[in-house]
């Protein structure tokens, strides 16, 4: 079917295609009666009429996008449940999010160039190459960090080092002693993980515990049964685990129940990021939350804040928070 054309709604309203294109871009500076406007609209309703991005991009200059740069991370809960918020964030002043992926050996430059977005949020570091270039352009550039070093001016941080500080600081207040970290097997998350358990063995090292013994677990329950097979063995058994996230505590939750080992009254689990299985698992699951909707309202103000020339919006106090369930 063909598409519907600025033309096609001039001539079922009986106006000229500039009338319409000053009605449908709200253009100032123009005299048309409401009568008019009213039968313009009218008419691209019952057409289906939609404007063009890429016409709107010749207008204006720029689309109404917002690049949001992830790096090569795999896609999970968390990060699909931030852009989904951050999606309708920045709805509400009419502006789209595309997400990409840095995959691959394509400049970033060639991307931005070509789709001219209103502002671009990095999920990852931008070269100072890359930053320079957007800014130059006049693309107000959002920048986040993993963790507080090294933190940007103006960057947004999660604080990746607290969230394995928080679970040590948990476990230990319980009474265990003898703790265990559950690392993710994948290297695309080398990046999330290496802070978590360096805040793991600090807040250990600041307790005067020894460091907790790491063990590599794939999501699965052979994985996380030989995990809970290697931390339970010797003389003195691991009594708690750190998890890298929740999908890795899940993996140690079903390998201790395969080698019969109780949850929590033999071994606490802990994980991190409150995905919604987190509160079905068996037993219900101990985590931290890194409360993506406040992260999300955070971004799409400090996008709309550049947009607008104004200040950027005050950091949130902290985005993480303990959820305490049986499992720990």
């Amino acid at each position: 079917m063909p598409r519907v054309t600025s033309a096609d709604v001039a001539r079922e309203s009986g106006v000229s295609r500039t009338t319409v294109s000053y009605v449908l871009n709200d253009t100032s500076g123009t005299v048309i009666s409401e009568e008019t406007r009213r039968r313009v609209r009218a008419a691209a309703d019952r057409l289906g009429y939609a404007p063009s991005a890429a016409a709107r991009t010749l207008r204006s200059g720029r689309s109404d996008l917002v690049l949001c740069v992830l790096p090569d991370w795999p896609v999970g809960p968390v990060v699909d449940a931030l852009l989904d918020h951050l999606t309708r964030e920045l709805a509400t002043r009419d502006l789209s999010v595309l997400v990409h992926h840095s995959r691959g050996h394509r400049p970033l430059s060639d991307l931005w160039r070509a789709v001219t977005p209103r502002a671009v949020v990095g999920f990852t570091a931008f070269s100072d190459e890359e930053e320079t270039g957007m800014r130059r352009a006049g693309i107000p550039v959002v920048a986040t960090v993993l963790d507080e070093e090294p933190r940007r001016p103006g960057a947004f941080a999660a604080g990746q080092t607290r969230v394995g500080r928080l679970q040590v600081q948990h476990l230990a207040g319980a009474g265990h002693c003898v703790l265990g970290y559950a690392s993710t097997t994948d290297p695309r998350l080398a990046d999330f993980a290496g802070p978590r358990l360096a805040g793991a063995r600090a807040e250990c090292r600041r307790l005067g515990l020894p460091d907790p013994r790491v063990q590599a677990v794939d999501v699965s329950a052979e994985s996380g049964r030989a995990a809970v097979r290697a931390l339970r063995a010797g003389a003195e058994p691991v009594s708690a685990v750190a998890a890298y996230n929740d999908e890795v505590a899940f993996a140690v939750l079903a390998g201790a129940r395969a080698e019969g080992v109780r949850v929590p009254v033999d071994l606490a689990v802990i994980g991190v990021d409150d995905v919604p299985a987190a509160q079905l698992s068996a037993p219900p699951l101990t985590t931290v939350s890194q409360s993506v909707q406040l992260q999300a309202r955070f971004l799409s103000a400090s996008v709309i804040a550049a947009l607008d020339g104004a200040p950027p919006p005050a950091h949130p106090a902290d985005v993480l928070r303990l959820v305490v369930r049986e499992s720990a």
